[in-house]
């Protein structure tokens, strides 16, 4: 047979082609030299950026980040032929010294920069969030899956091809802003540098450059570079806030207007607020200041109170204003009176909790029967009840079983922490099974398990404690519940939990 194709051959080629069926791709490993070979030569791999396929665009992205090749990454940001660059998925691989970051600001600079938009410009988000798209770049360099297999629905086109294209079809450049979604953990007296390189960028773009940060997190840091990280983040990107400072109400109050701005935050967490120990005006309009935040926050659903000193006897007040149903409300490490637990089991936004904690709030001389209401209020969505180290007796607990035996959402139970005796473990285990949901319940040492009035846990009494609650368990047809003791070490104070074994802390362990 001849080498040339015979004109039905050659019309069976072109149907071929038409139906948008790829040849084969290369071998990988002709792709990865291909690769090398360009960012030897960075000027050439610049050039080259014009006539680059867009499927060769991630893994030669790659191979220019982990190689420090800062001017061909300045160039292939401002190249970039998507519409995100998942920047901080690559990060949390290679480590980048600083100089590889800057060149992937600056690359972005040169293009906010432009009074006219290119029309081959296609990059909107800018990624910086390391959990995020965790599979671009080993999916892109083609160890997973083949290459060919990750094209756009149309075939790749060279990018002078594409602006052509676009010139023809009149198509106008984007006016929105680039934006940097970014996850901020705050917790330095000063900035470190990549942060202060991004704010300096944003700062200098303007409305140009968007920073929308999802997760906040604040520890211990001076209020004035809070705020000036504040200034420059959009403040209603910000969905979880996370404030683990020693303030001082004063502190607080110069915090509450941006919080007020966070119009789309769900969770929010505020530790260790301090309050002087004489009560000023000041200090009581910075609690109403407090409370007013919350009508500013529509989308709230998460809610969690550690180590406030304030909140005895204010618990109405800072609660007052929460004007939607909450999902989470955690209060743990904080004084609260009889007041505020008679309020908490009549708030209306506290009806359809799933997850209700306070655990380190000190409930021993108070009368549980509030408590006792808000768990039946919230019987028909709780699913998590946290009561640890609430110093809870057998009377009062005793008290909450009908309620608890109500919950029919409950998945986890825990209650470490309280002196109980086993008699009211057993009731608890009677009251709870026919809760099919509840899966896990972690609980103390019971009482007789101590070998004295000091505390002295005698591991072999716990060990004989908990086998008979397994015991029950299988009689009662719940083998598979998950039923785990939990108490300090008596060496170093560390929690341990114990299963059908006592599980010995590592203190006691050799070096």
């Amino acid at each position: 047979m001849p080498l040339s194709l015979t004109s039905s051959q050659d019309s069976f080629q072109s149907r071929f082609f038409r139906m948008n069926v790829q040849p084969p791709c290369p071998p990988p490993r002709l792709l990865e030299l291909g690769r090398q070979s360009l960012l030897h030569n960075e000027a050439l791999a610049i050039m080259a950026l014009e006539e680059l396929p867009i499927e060769l665009f991630p893994p030669l992205f790659m191979e220019a980040f982990a190689g420090r090749h800062t001017e061909a990454l300045k160039a292939m940001v401002q190249a970039w032929p998507f519409l995100c660059l998942p920047l901080g998925a690559l990060m949390q691989d290679h480590q980048p010294h600083l100089d590889i970051f800057q060149a992937a600001l600056d690359g972005l600079d040169v293009l906010l920069a432009q009074e006219v938009r290119p029309r081959w410009w296609k990059l909107q988000v800018l990624d910086l969030r390391r959990k995020t798209h965790q599979d671009f770049w080993t999916l892109w360099s083609g160890m997973k899956v083949s290459v060919c297999s990750l094209l756009e629905p149309e075939p790749a086109q060279p990018m002078q091809k594409r602006c052509r294209v676009e010139a023809q079809a009149g198509l106008k450049p984007e006016q929105a802003p680039v934006e940097v979604l970014v996850d901020l953990c705050i917790k330095e007296d000063t900035l470190d540098e990549t942060l202060s390189y991004l704010l300096k960028k944003a700062k200098k773009r303007g409305k140009l450059l968007h920073i929308r940060c999802q997760k906040l997190r604040i520890f211990t840091m001076p209020m004035q570079s809070i705020r000036k990280i504040l200034q420059v983040v959009q403040l209603d990107s910000i969905q979880d806030l996370e404030v683990n400072c020693i303030w001082k109400l004063a502190t607080l109050s110069r915090f509450l207007p941006h919080l007020g701005r966070m119009g789309n935050l769900r969770r929010l967490l505020l530790s260790r607020i301090h309050i002087l120990p004489h009560t000023t005006p000041d200090q009581e309009n910075c609690v109403n200041q407090l409370s007013a935040q919350f009508l500013n926050l529509p989308h709230l659903q998460e809610l969690y109170l550690d180590s406030i000193s304030f909140l005895e006897g204010r618990l109405h007040q800072v609660l007052r204003c929460l004007n939607t149903p909450l999902e989470t409300l955690s209060i743990t490490n904080c004084l609260i009176s009889e007041s505020d637990l008679t309020y908490l089991s009549q708030c209306p936004s506290v009806s359809l909790l799933k997850d209700l904690g306070l655990s380190g709030v000190n409930l021993t001389s108070l009368n549980l029967e509030s408590l006792q209401v808000l768990i039946e209020r919230t019987s028909a969505t709780l699913q998590e009840l946290d009561l640890d180290e609430c110093g809870i007796m057998d009377s009062q607990f005793s008290a909450l079983l009908p309620s608890l035996s109500g919950c029919s959402q409950l998945t986890t139970f825990s209650f470490c922490g309280n002196p109980i005796s086993m008699a009211v473990l057993e009731s608890l285990l009677h009251h709870t099974m026919g809760l099919s949901k509840l899966s896990h319940v972690l609980y103390p040492a019971p009482l007789e398990s101590y070998e004295d009035v000091h505390g002295t846990l005698h591991l072999g009494l716990l060990a004989q404690l908990h086998a008979r609650l397994k015991q029950l368990l299988c009689k009662s047809g719940r083998p598979s519940m998950f039923w785990v003791s939990a108490s300090p070490c008596p060496h170093c104070g560390d929690q341990i939990l114990y299963d059908t074994e006592p599980i010995l802390c590592p203190c006691y362990l050799p070096d």
